[in-house]
């Protein structure tokens, strides 16, 4: 039996269906990019490649969870120990 897939990994198949590019590329982009708060990147994506909020926050959120995206600081508007500033 297969766990369905769940969070931002949902939207994965979507994204690559509808802006034809794999999600491995769009990760690629968003650790390459010299903004670092996960909305200046969700909007990023939004404005410069014409994804969907719903789709730009799901691989903004997943990349930045794997530790390797750009340095965070983690959720706009609080410090890495998740307080608010």
């Amino acid at each position: 039996m297969t766990d369905a897939v769940k969070g931002p990994a949902s939207y994965f198949p979507s994204i690559e269906k509808k802006y034809g590019r794999p999600v491995s590329e769009w990760k690629d982009l968003v650790r390459a990019s010299p903004l670092t708060r996960h909305m200046e990147l969700v909007a990023w994506l939004k404005s410069e490649h014409g994804l969907g909020h719903g789709h730009a926050n799901a691989l903004v959120a997943h990349t930045l969870a794997e530790g390797n995206g750009p340095k965070s600081n983690g959720p706009e508007g609080s410090d890495p120990g998740g307080k608010a500033r």
